[in-house]
């Protein structure tokens, strides 16, 4: 009996003999259904009845007369010319390389007191 339940273990271990319930594969696929075009099929219903409710409700034509309010509006606005625009861009970008210096230069000097009080290196 001891063999028997010794063998039954190296066997186990070597994997001959499995023991246990054998588990069948899943079914397999008919035709083209999968449980990627399921959950496509559900996005696209779960989206439509969405649509359909604002198309009902009238959100849809609102949403299209504020686009078109918006249109307007913008139409109305003055531009700048592309030279307003490379100066106003360059000013912008030095300015912001000017803060960036001064923090670094604050930064350092806070790093420098805090280290000095503190007796670090």
């Amino acid at each position: 009996m001891a063999e028997w339940s010794i063998a039954a273990v190296l066997k186990t271990a070597v994997g001959l003999n499995p023991p246990g319930v054998r588990i069948p594969p899943p079914p397999p696929n008919f035709f083209f259904v999968s449980s990627f075009y399921i959950q496509l099929l559900i996005w696209a219903v779960v989206i439509g009845a969405v649509f359909g409710l604002l198309w009902k409700f009238g959100y849809i034509a609102r949403f299209s007369a504020y686009v078109g309010d918006t249109r307007d509006e913008l139409k109305k606005c003055a531009w700048p010319s592309r030279d307003e625009l490379r100066e106003t861009t360059v000013m912008v970008l030095f300015t912001v390389g000017l803060l960036a210096i001064f923090l670094l230069v604050v930064d350092w000097g806070i790093l420098s007191l805090i280290k000095s009080i503190i007796g670090g290196h």
